[in-house]
C-alpha cells in the first residue's frame, strides 16, 4: 500500500487492492467474484458501450473516533439503483447482493479507510452495466454489477468553504420525463459542456436550469440546490434532477435543528431574496454557495458576504457529517455499523 497523506486527498482515484463483481445471466445473478484488477473485459458490442445501458452509485464508508466503521443510508443507494436500472430496463440488484458486495469490498479494502479526523472517507462506487452484446437497439440479456472504492476528500477544493457558481443557459443536463432523476452515466456526459464553460469563466460549477423555460433551478452541476429563507429549507422539484439521498437527508436535519421545509419548483427570480444558498451531494455533502453569477444578465447574488458559510449551512453541515462519523447520535436510524473491520 502507498503511503497517503490522507488529510491532503483530493476527490480523485487512488488504486486499492481488490473490487468485486457478479454476473447476471440467464434470469440470475451468479457468484460474488474478487478481483485485483482495475480493468474489465467487455464485449465490443456490449450495450453499455453502444446504448447506454449504465448505471452507478456513490456513497461512503466513514471510520469513527471509536474505530467502528460507518455506512450512511445504503437501502437509499440500492433503491435508486435499483429505480435507475428500472428506468433503462436493466437486472436490478436485490439488497441482500447489494449489501453483501459492499461489505466485502469494505472489508478488503479496510487499510484504505482514511483515519478519523483526517476529513477524508472511503468513496464506494457501484457500477451496473449491460455487459451483453446486442448490435440492435435492445436491453442486454447479460448485466454486470460491480463496485470498487477508493480513499478521497473534499469533492470542491475549498472543502466546506463558499463557492462560486454560473448560471448556464446554452446547454441542458436532461430533460423532463427523461432520464434526468436516475443516476446514469450521459446524465454526467451531457454536463461536461456547462461545466466546462463555468470553469473556463472561473467558477466552480454551473447551475442548470429547467430546459423548457430556462425560468426554474434544476441542478448544481452533479449536486442538488437548495437555499434557506425566512427560516426555511427551500429545494427544487423537478422532473429531471437526480434525487439526492443527502438532500432528502437534509430535509429531515432541517426539520430536526428547527426548519420548516419546502420541495417546490424554484423560480431563478427568488435567488435575491435568499439568505443561505447551497450544493449537497454524497461527494460534497454540503458545500455553501458564495456567489451566483448569472453571466448572460450579468447579475451576481452574494451570500456569503464576509466569506464564511451561513449559520443554518453550518448547523446542517454539523449535524449530517456527525451523525455520519458517530460523533453525535443517529436519531433516524440511517447509520449501519460494519463490525470487525
Amino acid at each position: 500500500m502507498q503511503n497517503l497523506e490522507w488529510s491532503k486527498l483530493p476527490f480523485g482515484y487512488v488504486k486499492t487492492n481488490y473490487n468485486v463483481r457478479c454476473v447476471w445471466k440467464n434470469g440470475k445473478w451468479g457468484e460474488i467474484e474478487v478481483s485485483d484488477s482495475e480493468y474489465i473485459n467487455i464485449h465490443i458490442a456490449s450495450t453499455a458501450l453502444h446504448y447506454g445501458q449504465e448505471a452507478f452509485e456513490g456513497m461512503k464508508a466513514y471510520r469513527g473516533k471509536d474505530g467502528k466503521v460507518r455506512l450512511f443510508r445504503w437501502e437509499e443507494n440500492c433503491k435508486r439503483l435499483k429505480d435507475s436500472a428500472a428506468g433503462i430496463y436493466m437486472a436490478q440488484v436485490d439488497d441482500k447482493l447489494f449489501f453483501d458486495m459492499v461489505k466485502k469490498v469494505v472489508e478488503l479494502n479496510a487499510d484504505f479507510i482514511p483515519p478519523y479526523g483526517t476529513g477524508a472517507s472511503l468513496y464506494i462506487r457501484p457500477l451496473l452495466y449491460g455487459s451483453g452484446a446486442k448490435v440492435g437497439v435492445h436491453p442486454a440479456d447479460e448485466y454486470t454489477f460491480l463496485i470498487f472504492v477508493t480513499p478521497v476528500g473534499p469533492y470542491f477544493k475549498e472543502g466546506f468553504n463558499p463557492v462560486k457558481i454560473a448560471i448556464i443557459r446554452d446547454s441542458d443536463r436532461a430533460a423532463p420525463l427523461g432520464t434526468g432523476t436516475m443516476k446514469v452515466g450521459g446524465n454526467y456526459a451531457a454536463s461536461f459542456r456547462g461545466l466546462e464553460k463555468a470553469h473556463e469563466a472561473g467558477y466552480g460549477s454551473p447551475m442548470y436550469l429547467d430546459c423548457r423555460e430556462k425560468k426554474y433551478i434544476d441542478e448544481i452541476g452533479a449536486a442538488n440546490f437548495f437555499a434557506i429563507k425566512d427560516n426555511t429549507y427551500i429545494t427544487p422539484k423537478s422532473t429531471s434532477i437526480l434525487p439526492s439521498i443527502t438532500n432528502k437527508s437534509l430535509e429531515e436535519v432541517a426539520k430536526y435543528i428547527g426548519l420548516k421545509v419546502e420541495r417546490r419548483p424554484v423560480d431563478v427570480a427568488e435567488l435575491p431574496t435568499f439568505e443561505e444558498a447551497g450544493a449537497c451531494g454524497t461527494a460534497a455533502v454540503i458545500s455553501p454557495i458564495g456567489e451566483i453569477v448569472d453571466i448572460d444578465e450579468n447579475k451576481h447574488y452574494v451570500y456569503c458576504p464576509d466569506g464564511k458559510p451561513g449559520k443554518w449551512s453550518t448547523k446542517m453541515y454539523e449535524t449530517l457529517v456527525g451523525i455520519q462519523y458517530g460523533d453525535i447520535p443517529d436519531p433516524f436510524g440511517w447509520i449501519t455499523i460494519l463490525e470487525n473491520i
